[in-house]
């Protein structure tokens, strides 16, 4: 019997190759997915051709030419941008519910961030994260509300040992009341303000590095692992 192909790291994979994966996952989640992006192409090809036919002097081969081209190019960036939302969406929707599903969603934090996935986690696979990054500290729970109280409040010790002097934020994922939904993680994290400056980032995490040498050597929590949002994120980028 032939073994299942091992699955391939989206870093070492082409633009190409990337984008193919995340219109593939999209559309196993998201069935209409192929009819709004052609709507969106032709909608943006069709608004784009009547604005540039009056705005540009169309006498002439070369002026048509121009017209249509830049039409065209005005729908597929509209069906890119469709697609970025889309995509994302239907990204959220399969890793609802998944074990270490906030920590793949913590990958669409931009330059200036730095996540450490599955810093604490207990035998019921209850995790929490840590983001470091403008506001501070962010903790990050995801599992259980109740037993997560006792981990997180544990983690918020031992992290205020090491750094008192910089703000610890704790953040429940999840749809119940109190809690952030996954959808919607990286804009609250985001929008927990601005304490910390570029510069002292670097003294944060030697300091953190120190916290994290001494703990116990424990294997990482069982589980599906999430789809990476690498590939979707550099997409919607344009890189």
């Amino acid at each position: 019997m032939a073994k299942d192909p091992k699955p391939v790291d989206p870093d070492k994979m082409s633009r190409t190759a990337q984008f193919v994966e995340t219109f593939k996952m999209a559309r196993r989640t998201d069935s209409r997915l192929v009819p709004w992006l052609l709507g969106s192409f032709l909608l943006g090809a069709a608004a784009g051709f009547a604005v540039f036919w009056l705005l540009l002097p169309t006498d002439g081969v070369i002026g048509v030419i121009v017209t249509v081209v830049s039409a065209l190019l005005l729908g597929i960036l509209l069906a890119m941008i469709v697609f970025g939302q889309r995509a994302q969406k239907a990204a959220y929707a399969q890793m609802e519910g998944q074990p270490g599903a906030a920590a793949a969603a913590l990958r669409m934090l931009r330059r200036g961030w730095k996540t450490d996935p599955v810093v604490a986690f207990n035998k019921q696979q209850d995790i929490v994260h840590r983001v470091v990054g403008p506001p501070g500290i962010v903790l990050v729970g995801e599992g259980n509300p109740n037993r997560l109280r006792q981990l997180m409040t544990n983690e918020h010790r031992k992290h205020e040992r090491v750094v008192a002097d910089v703000p610890i934020h704790e953040v429940v994922c999840g749809n119940g009341e109190g809690q952030v939904p996954l959808p919607k993680l990286v804009k609250h994290i985001q929008k927990l303000g601005k304490a910390v400056k570029p510069a002292e980032m670097t003294d944060i995490l030697n300091r953190l590095k120190a916290l994290d040498a001494n703990r116990s050597n424990i294997p990482l929590p069982k589980g599906p692992v999430p789809t990476s949002m690498k590939g979707m994120r550099q997409n919607m980028r344009g890189r």
